[in-house]
């Protein structure tokens, strides 16, 4: 177990190994699956699920975790975080925010209410459509965020993309900001998408 445990590689193929069998097990103790609409929507909540979580809790690590301690740690000491934490983060975080999108768009196409989300359910009564389209719209400003403000100004914060000193921590504050105005969004994002599933 040690072994396993011991390689991020194979704890995740275990853990998706896992899934897998719970998934079957579920589906055939219920009488079977079809590969129908049904299930492909399954699917692709399961993955926009996970790739949110993903998202959303790095957001909360640089927010609660990596910017309040920078100030704490020694200087000899942050260009462990600069060169080679927070550009592994940022990897994983826009690609989870890029994916976020992707499968939040598909998801409302397989349950046709994609024009009725992004329109915030005028014309069609509101209620579920005016919240799920909150959440997209929150979603989509914040994945925008992510990839052309806060990722474009990390690169130069981090020395990624070689700059002037003074544009450099110009570019830190902005990144951060954005990072922050995101935070800021997060919480009304995950509830008009939480709430929207107990709305008509």
């Amino acid at each position: 177990m040690g072994n396993l445990l011991s390689s991020l590689p194979k704890t995740i193929h275990a853990s998706l190994a896992l899934a897998i069998i719970l998934f079957l097990g579920l589906f055939f103790a219920n009488g079977g699956m079809e590969f129908d609409r049904l299930f492909w929507s399954w699917l692709t909540r399961l993955a926009h699920v996970v790739v949110a979580i993903m998202w959303i809790g790095l957001l909360w690590y640089f927010n609660f975790v990596q910017i309040p301690n920078m100030p704490k740690i020694p200087d000899e000491q942050k260009p462990a975080i600069g060169k080679v934490i927070a550009p592994a983060a940022l990897f994983y975080f826009r690609w989870a925010a890029f994916l976020t999108v992707i499968t939040g768009l598909i998801l409302a196409l397989l349950n046709d209410y994609a024009h009725e989300a992004m329109t915030l359910g005028i014309g069609s009564g509101g209620g579920k459509y005016t919240a799920i389209g909150i959440g997209m719209w929150l979603g989509l400003y914040m994945a925008f965020n992510v990839w052309f403000v806060i990722w474009p100004n990390q690169k130069r914060a981090l020395g990624i993309v070689e700059c002037e000193p003074d544009v450099k921590a110009k570019s830190a504050r902005t990144a951060m900001l954005f990072s922050r105005t995101n935070t800021l969004l997060s919480l009304p994002m995950l509830l008009s998408m939480v709430i929207a599933q107990n709305l008509y």
